[in-house]
């Protein structure tokens, strides 16, 4: 049912690949936890966003992408749908993919700058993929392209290919790892957690297309 008086504006917002034999039912059945916290009855009743000028959750039948761009009135509960979101949109997902979940608190006014009263937004990167090994690319991906923004400051593009070398050796020692554990089955290690790398400094702006 609808949550009235939320203390959080959840924006959820990623695109995802799927896979070529994924239908319409199937991805409604993924994507359960997202409109039936909304209080809705189906994919089509849940997927229009909070907002009017967001798109919300569409798929593209064609080209086989879920697109998000969705915002929901919620708590700190919301958390508990992220786990059972992601695995099943690994069973579904053809390539690995990043999506963005902000908690922006409804209640902080930025012009107001109330003294001594902070935000509770919070932020969450997570990643899904038909496997580890497709999980942890997109991870490295968005890695190096933090790591990259924030070094050209200081230095030359051409000059950061060591940097990257070492980040890929990371990612290989946590690849070995899951292999060697026999855990090719369950998420890598912070699969769900937080994508610490640029995304500090004030309040995140809200996605708009």
């Amino acid at each position: 049912m609808p949550r009235y008086n939320a203390p959080f504006e959840i924006h959820v917002h990623g695109q995802v690949a799927l896979r070529t034999d994924v239908r319409f039912e199937q991805l409604q059945d993924a994507l359960k936890p997202l409109w039936k916290y909304a209080g809705a009855r189906s994919l089509s009743d849940g997927a229009n966003s909070a907002y009017e000028d967001e798109p919300g959750i569409k798929f593209d039948a064609q080209d086989h992408m879920l697109q998000m761009c969705w915002t929901v009135a919620g708590d700190h509960d919301f958390r508990q749908t992220l786990d059972e979101l992601c695995m099943n949109l690994n069973e579904v997902a053809d390539a690995g993919a990043a999506i963005e979940v902000t908690f922006y608190d409804a209640d902080f006014d930025e012009e107001e700058g109330q003294p001594g009263i902070e935000s509770r937004d919070d932020f969450l990167m997570l990643f899904v993929g038909p496997n580890p090994a497709a999980i942890m690319q997109v991870q490295r991906d968005l890695l190096v392209q933090d790591v990259i923004s924030l070094m050209e400051r200081h230095f030359d593009g051409a000059e950061l290919s060591g940097v990257v070398g070492e980040v890929d050796k990371l990612f290989a020692q946590r690849f070995d790892a899951l292999v060697s554990s026999l855990a090719l089955g369950k998420p890598p290690s912070g699969s769900g957690g937080n994508h610490g790398g640029g995304h500090g400094g004030g309040r995140k702006p809200r996605h708009l297309h």
